[in-house]
């Protein structure tokens, strides 16, 4: 069965996370590890995270997909806006710990106006902090839709990434993987329309398929390499509308590649939960 789920809110805890997902008919979810617009954090509640890890082990979930928020900036031009992702991330990492054996999502950030390989050394100077031996949690680097100075916008950036790492630490890259967004990988350019098997066997060429360990399965308000990263809800967009060249082929054969059908989906559409539930049930039909 189809590992899927979609953001939820931490507002009410993490056990009330677990059973949201369950009324929804997830079996994943991903939640902010903070504020997505801020720095905030709460204080963890471990009789509450082991409350959760109990509806998992009973229901049978596939890993979860935490996310960083949006304002860490690992390769910010402002030495400030690094101190705190490195501050940041360290904290999220280990707090994760409380949740073994998930991924930690993220932006890999911006270069506003330094370069590519500059941004590229900061984020690995980054990660080479914030990693730990003995770790439980996968690191995810996002596949980005490449609008204005975004680092991640090809399977190359990302890679250059993984091998920085590498090759100041090798037993830190163990624990870093790539999380396929399908919004933002079409944006980029990457043509998964009509050439699926053609990306993916890029994506091994570059980078490895055992690093794919997530996709965000989102549809597209704009075409293919419009660069603008703009999420619309599966089937209205540019990926699952016949109208404007996609369909739900498109979807089906996202959901069922080899390379991509036993990993954890997650919705990040413009919906509410009873939308979310729709798509979920939508996307587990497709399925072959």
């Amino acid at each position: 069965m189809l590992t899927i789920g979609c953001h939820l809110s931490t507002t009410k805890g993490f056990e009330a996370m677990g059973a949201t997902a369950l009324s929804i008919g997830a079996n994943t979810f991903a939640f902010f590890t903070r504020n997505p617009r801020g720095g905030s954090v709460k204080e963890l509640d471990l009789d509450d995270v082991a409350a959760l890890q109990r509806i998992l082990d009973e229901h049978a979930f596939g890993p979860l997909v935490a996310h960083a928020p949006y304002t860490y900036n690992p390769c910010s031009a402002k030495e400030r806006a690094r101190e705190f992702a490195l501050e940041a991330m360290a904290e999220d990492l280990q707090r994760m710990e409380a949740l073994p054996g998930n991924y930690y999502n993220f932006h890999p950030g911006s270069h506003v106006g330094q370069g590519a390989e500059v941004g590229i050394d900061l984020i690995v100077e980054t990660l080479c902090q914030v990693m730990f031996e003995g770790m439980r949690t996968t690191v995810l680097l996002e596949t980005m839709a490449g609008k204005g100075t975004e680092v991640g916008r090809t399977f190359e950036e990302l890679a250059a990434i993984i091998e920085g790492v590498e090759e100041r630490s090798p037993r830190l890259a163990e624990h870093l993987g790539v999380c396929l967004d399908t919004c933002h990988v079409s944006d980029g350019g990457y043509d998964i329309i009509h050439d699926l098997d053609g990306v993916l066997a890029d994506f091994d060429r570059i980078i490895g398929l055992p690093r794919l360990r997530a996709v965000h399965i989102n549809d597209s308000k704009n075409p293919c390499g419009a660069h603008k990263d703009r999420h619309a809800k599966i089937g209205e967009g540019y990926l699952g509308s016949a109208e404007l060249g996609g369909g739900d082929d498109v979807f089906a054969r996202i959901v069922s590649h080899p390379a991509l059908r036993d990993l954890p989906f997650i919705l990040e559409t413009p919906n509410e939960l009873p939308g979310y539930a729709e798509e979920i049930k939508r996307l587990r039909a497709l399925q072959q």
